[in-house]
């Protein structure tokens, strides 16, 4: 049994993608960093995280491709911290989160964030996991299959 839930784990690209920002600082940071927040010094005084953790898990991103590290934007001698494609591909994970704890984790009288449409300055509409003709899809509308590599 452990043998398969190991096997399985590692087909999983759930199981891979949290592996790889799945933990509460790694989001938080790609979080921050959609706010253009780039320099270490920004993300520690935004995330209030030791300084040794935000290394740790910049590093990893850094190496796992989801930011680059530039010179300072300004010209100076920082170094800041930028989302690559994959890092900006991020954000639809970023905003269902958000949109999830926005439902459940509030009360409605509990002060919060909202993400705005910068153009129209509405709320951004809830995202919805649609059919390829455009219909919305729940749990019991999907199934998952194995693509084995190289296979015909």
């Amino acid at each position: 049994m452990a043998d398969t839930f190991l096997h399985d784990a590692r087909e999983c690209p759930v199981a891979r993608s949290l592996e790889a920002i799945g933990d509460r600082w790694s989001l938080m940071i790609i979080r921050d960093a959609f706010d253009d927040i780039r320099r270490f010094s920004e993300f520690q005084k935004s995330l209030g995280v030791a300084r040794n953790i935000l290394a740790s898990r910049l590093k990893a991103l850094v190496e796992i491709g989801v930011f680059d590290i530039c010179p300072a934007s300004d010209g100076s001698a920082y170094k800041e911290y930028v989302l690559t494609d994959k890092g900006r591909a991020i954000f639809p994970i970023v905003v269902s989160l958000r949109q999830w704890g926005e439902r459940f984790e509030f009360e409605p009288h509990e002060t919060r964030s909202l993400l705005l449409d910068t153009a129209s300055g509405q709320p951004v509409m809830p995202l919805v996991v649609r059919s390829a003709s455009g219909e919305p899809l729940g749990p019991s509308d999907c199934h998952r299959i194995r693509v084995v590599a190289g296979g015909d």
